[in-house]
């Protein structure tokens, strides 16, 4: 059989994409249906193809958008340039394998997984036998599964596939081997988001608010802290896994882990209730009203991925309120009584971050001529989102102004004259994040914006000052 009669038959999933179908499909349908989980384990019970059938139907995925191999496409573009054909084989539904191959146009054949048959190793070496002939195509895989395939190739192709991988398939025809197998540390590490724990030190404001030290407070504090930074990565990780469809529209997210393909959505899938589980472990060490609060401080955020995102206004008092019950989760694991200042504070200090954040997407959106997808807000919406994070800033000042002259003050402080120039900086900082984000210069997220200002790092040390000079001069 001479080269041209050979046909290049490829992969899709882990090979031409760097995701899987299987999993891109059951979240784009939960994302849409927080009930999709139950008829897609009711389809399970059919077997896996009907499953892939049935998420087929459900799962809204932009095909534009999936991360191909640059690698793979080239190599499909040089066959067909010197007029051989192509074939696209896959387990994915063939549904999903029609779409992708009507966009990139690169295929003479198509076959996938037909509701009935996973077409996948035995199944698709048999099938590949059957139609071209044992040695009559070169093959394009990337897993053990696709040692039965090469074993009746001509010749193959491994896609990032550890070592071991490429030598079994040596064994079997003569193979050539495109990139290597990713590292997963650093985009796991990515995905968990740990910069972001920044936001839960404000589990130790009550204690420190309310001058409450002592090493037995300061170790429920810190077991706080940790319980908090394990139930937020596992909202980040679902929250990213709800959200793939938006991340892949955004400039900046869609490098994440999960909608780049750097980090399998596999990995996701068991990663977010493993997060879970140990955040709430600690939680019920730290007592019952602790952990009702971790309940509903996880229950809020679900809620926010599965639908509150997508709500103008609701949104962003949603996200405030997260930042608030931060310092609720402090005050009860200490426990000592919450201030009604300080929580008035924050619910309006944490409306303006929470617009602020919003401002910056619809910024990126009026500079791409985009909307920001996955969000209930237009363009047209900014200049009054704008006076939303200005506004419920200054508010939060005046709550602390109000503060500083109110009896209560005195308790804790000798001098509370000091704490006016809290009151400064704030309205400068708050004032200065506005204006960072209307000239196009804020991150998504302007608490991580701030743990890498140094801007912000001098107004934090200067409102420490403050309360240092209140409390001991």
């Amino acid at each position: 059989m001479t080269g041209a009669d050979v046909i290049l038959v490829c992969d899709l999933d882990g090979s031409l994409i760097r995701t899987d179908l299987l999993f891109e499909t059951f979240w784009s349908a939960f994302s849409a249906r927080w009930t999709a989980p139950l008829p897609a384990t009711l389809a399970l019970l059919r077997g896996r193809a009907a499953l892939k059938a049935h998420l087929a139907g459900r799962g809204d995925i932009d095909v534009s958008r999936l991360p191909y191999n640059e690698e793979v496409l080239a190599e499909l573009r040089a066959w067909r340039a010197s007029g051989g054909r192509t074939a696209l084989v896959t387990a994915a539904d063939q549904a999903l394998a029609d779409r992708i191959a009507l966009h990139l146009g690169l295929f003479d054949e198509v076959h996938g997984s037909d509701g009935l048959v996973n077409l996948k190793g035995t199944a698709k070496a048999q099938m590949l036998e059957t139609r071209f002939g044992r040695g009559g195509y070169d093959y394009i895989g990337d897993s053990r599964s696709d040692l039965k395939v090469w074993q009746g190739a001509r010749r193959g192709i491994s896609v990032d596939a550890p070592e071991a991988l490429q030598r079994g398939a040596e064994a079997l025809c003569d193979m050539r081997h495109f990139g290597r197998p990713p590292g997963t540390f650093r985009p796991l590490m990515k995905a968990l988001r740990p910069h972001q724990w920044a936001k839960n030190a404000l589990v130790f404001l009550p204690a420190l608010a309310g001058h409450a030290f002592g090493a037995d407070l300061l170790v429920r504090v810190l077991f706080a802290f940790i319980a908090f930074s394990l139930v937020a990565s596992s909202v980040y990780v679902l929250n990213d896994l709800l959200d793939l469809e938006a991340d892949r529209a955004h400039p900046r997210k869609r490098n994440r882990p999960f909608a780049s393909g750097a980090l399998p959505l596999s990995y996701g899938t068991w990663l977010a209730p493993c997060l879970l589980l140990g955040g709430v472990g600690i939680a019920a060490m730290l007592g019952p009203v602790f952990l009702a609060v971790m309940a509903v401080y996880y229950l809020t955020t679900t809620l926010y991925s599965l639908r509150l995102k997508r709500l103008p206004v609701v949104d962003i008092c949603t996200l405030a309120a997260l930042y608030a019950l931060r310092i609720v989760a402090g005050a009860a694991a200490v426990p000592i009584p919450l201030s009604v200042w300080m929580l008035a504070f924050s619910i309006f200090f944490f409306f303006s971050l929470a617009a602020v954040k919003r401002q910056a997407e619809l910024v990126d959106g009026l500079a791409t001529g985009r909307e920001a997808k996955g969000r209930g807000y237009q363009v047209d919406d900014l200049p009054l989102v704008s006076m939303m994070a200005v506004a419920a800033g200054y508010v939060s000042i005046m709550v602390l102004a109000l503060y500083v002259n109110s009896p209560e003050v005195r308790i804790l402080y000798e001098r509370p004259e000091w704490l006016w120039g809290i009151c400064a900086v704030l309205l400068y900082w708050i004032s200065r994040m506005v204006f960072i984000t209307h000239r196009g210069q804020m991150h998504d997220d302007p608490v991580v914006f701030a743990a890498r200002d140094k801007v912000s790092y001098l107004v934090f040390l200067s409102m420490l000052g403050f309360i240092a000079a209140g409390t001991l001069l």
